[in-house]
């Protein structure tokens, strides 16, 4: 597929992708959502070890194009819950899933399904400059692609009802204190510390931290006891592979371990 809404690239065993409809703030439509989807496709195909996600221009992603939605008088009226089902919700579900860490950079506006995308990535990066509105409320919809499942996760219900509800935006800085992402930089650092993590991911032990995400992510809706079996079970896979034995031997050895991912 040739790209023309998105950029793609595999260096090594860093796979890049940056929404690139800059004139758009990077907003939705079915054919960024195509090209995104077969970028991601590819990045599993090609056992990439770390996916950085990005925007172009001045903002990470806008949510919806709404100028694919038709609302003049006497136009049917639209199925919103078609467009979840058929490109969101996969989109959210695949980046969830990757058997790798995946970083995503926010350098600008993240609103409506675009702070949902970002919030469904592992680790999340923002510029000071940057924001995220959930937006939903303004126009009388529900908050969807995963943010009324993250939000009350992340930040509690009472902070999750008053961005819901009110759409205020949230400050990068303050989104770090709430422990909505991982990190908030000064706009100039944003990608080199975004390059520098998926550097260090390229090289770590893939396996071990997918079973790592995998197990977090299942934990909300465990029992400890399930948790604990979960654990076990992940142990005893990883156990078997090629990674574990050369970090025991690397740090018995005092050296720097070469893990293959593995």
């Amino acid at each position: 597929m040739n790209y023309q809404h998105i950029l793609y690239s595999l260096t090594g065993t860093i796979a890049r992708v940056t929404l690139n409809r800059p004139e758009k703030l990077n907003a939705f439509n079915t054919a960024m959502h195509l090209e995104l989807g077969d970028a991601l496709v590819r990045t599993r195909a090609a056992n990439a070890r770390v996916l950085l996600l990005s925007g172009a221009g001045r903002g990470f992603c806008a949510g919806q194009d709404l100028d694919e939605r038709d609302l003049s008088p006497g136009a049917p009226a639209p199925d919103l819950g078609h467009g979840l089902e058929t490109h969101y919700n996969p989109l959210v579900l695949s980046l969830r899933s990757l058997p790798m860490p995946v970083i995503c950079a926010v350098n600008g506006v993240a609103a409506g399904a675009g702070a949902s995308v970002a919030l469904a990535c592992d680790i999340v990066l923002a510029a000071r400059s940057a924001s995220f509105i959930q937006a939903f409320c303004k126009l009388g919809l529900v908050p969807d692609a995963g943010s009324t499942h993250y939000l009350p996760r992340l930040v509690g219900t009472a902070r999750a009802m008053g961005l819901s509800l009110l759409g205020d935006k949230l400050p990068a800085e303050q989104a770090e204190r709430w422990g909505l992402i991982w990190k908030c930089l000064p706009d100039d650092e944003l990608m080199a510390e975004a390059e520098r993590l998926a550097a260090h991911f390229s090289t770590a032990p893939t396996k071990g931290l997918a079973r790592t995400k995998q197990a977090i992510y299942a934990s909300a809706d465990n029992t400890l006891e399930q948790q604990l079996d979960l654990e076990c079970a992940y142990q005893r896979d990883i156990g078997l592979g090629h990674d574990y034995r050369e970090g025991v031997n690397a740090f018995k050895d005092k050296r720097p371990a070469r893990f293959s991912g593995d």
